[in-house]
């Protein structure tokens, strides 16, 4: 009974990293969507989103930063 009807899950962190990155930027196709929703594991996809958010604020900290100083 491990069949959950669609399948088992089988993607990589750097998969959930690379979806989440692509969507940040806002440039999926609802078919990528729609397999990502079917493959990637949900605690990846949100370790992946926290940590990208964290880079972000970094990176944009350090342009402030670099503008301001």
């Amino acid at each position: 009974m491990s069949d959950n009807g669609g399948g088992p899950r089988k993607s990589s962190f750097g998969q959930s990293m690379k979806a989440v990155f692509w969507s940040f930027f806002g440039v999926r196709k609802r078919s990528d969507l729609e397999a990502d929703a079917a493959q990637l594991n949900p605690l990846h996809v949100i370790a992946a989103a926290l940590i990208s958010a964290a880079i972000l604020i970094v990176v944009l900290i350090l342009i402030v930063r670099a503008v301001v100083g």
